[in-house]
């Protein structure tokens, strides 16, 4: 949230988050979205996770990225003056090398980073152009995933212009695959033919790799976990005993996903004071917090194909464990 905001937006974010709250722990089996994770701790705990020694997906991705920015710079632009947009951009660390691509080949970019989180952004700004001369950076505080109409707005562009949206770090995977069907459209929506998306992807592999990507040592991700709750405790007057909830990540074969869940120690009551609800947990009793997603090769190309884009090139790892998708607006 921005200094500049209003009453009434800060009002309409504590409704959505009172809002969801009380539906998803109303629910059997409990669930909370993944987007409450990332209050200002929480986006501080998810950028330390992408370091973790275990967490191969954003190393993995940043390879590529080093191998190949060039090529999809190139491909992307498809001989035009090329504007990049991202969506849930937070710090854009990675982003970094497609943006100094970009550089290179025309000399100046606008970027547009998107993201809900103003201070993220805020700190991407100075750091981007302070270290990569002749990126300007446009920042739009804004949640991509939610809206009433079936268009993502971006804003207009300059007539030599095309757009390359990217929607990387496997954030794709949090979505169910009709959600993510959903969220691609109303970005295609927003975009003119000819404009790009690359998409970035988590593979499925085997099954000690997964759990351990999600079950550090250091204990982060089960930090990350129950900061939920934390944020449930200072936004909504509830009294979560975190210590008495566990971090619980599995591998869902038929599904293809992770999941994460917070399983409750013991038998409790848990009092959510601002929405004068009281909710009971049985000893094991679980809230699912997270999905996340696992593709198999030409998956992708699948999605973007029904979503109103044509596939034309994926650049992967020399493992297969990661891909980055272009796909071209139809």
């Amino acid at each position: 949230m921005s200094a500049a905001a209003s009453p009434a937006q800060v009002l309409q974010i504590d409704e959505r988050v009172a809002s969801v709250v009380r539906e998803g722990l109303g629910l059997r089996p409990k669930r909370l979205p993944a987007w409450l994770f990332y209050d200002c701790v929480g986006s501080k705990l998810f950028d330390a996770i992408t370091r973790l020694p275990e967490y191969y997906l954003t190393r993995t991705e940043r390879g590529i990225f080093l191998e190949a920015s060039e090529q999809i710079i190139e491909r992307a632009s498809s001989g035009r003056r090329l504007r990049i947009a991202e969506l849930g951009a937070g710090s854009a660390d990675k982003t970094r090398l497609l943006l100094q691509a970009a550089v290179t080949r025309q000399r100046s970019v606008l970027y547009e980073p998107v993201d809900v989180s103003a201070s993220a952004l805020d700190l991407a700004k100075r750091r981007i152009e302070r270290e990569i001369r002749g990126v300007t950076v446009m920042p739009r505080v804004m949640d991509y995933t939610d809206g009433d109409d079936h268009k993502f707005h971006l804003g207009p562009m300059d007539e030599d212009e095309s757009r390359l949206v990217l929607y990387i770090g496997s954030s794709i995977g949090n979505f169910e695959p009709h959600q993510a069907a959903r969220l691609l459209r109303r970005v295609r929506a927003g975009l003119e033919i000819g404009d790009a998306i690359l998409l970035g992807i988590d593979l499925v592999k085997d099954e000690a790799t997964l759990l351990t990507a999600y079950n550090d040592a250091a204990g982060v991700t089960a930090a990350f976990n129950r900061n939920v709750l934390v944020r449930l405790n200072r936004e909504l007057d509830a009294d979560f005993d975190v210590e008495a909830f566990a971090h619980r990540a599995v591998w869902n074969k038929a599904a293809s996903r992770i999941e994460m869940h917070l399983e409750s120690r013991i038998a409790q009551q848990v009092n959510i004071g601002a929405l004068d609800f009281a909710v009971e947990f049985a000893a094991g009793e679980t809230i699912h917090t997270e999905n996340s997603y696992k593709y198999q090769p030409g998956q992708v190309e699948t999605l973007l194909a029904e979503t109103g884009f044509r596939a034309e090139a994926t650049f992967a790892d020399p493992r297969g464990w990661f891909a980055v998708c272009l796909g071209r607006a139809n």
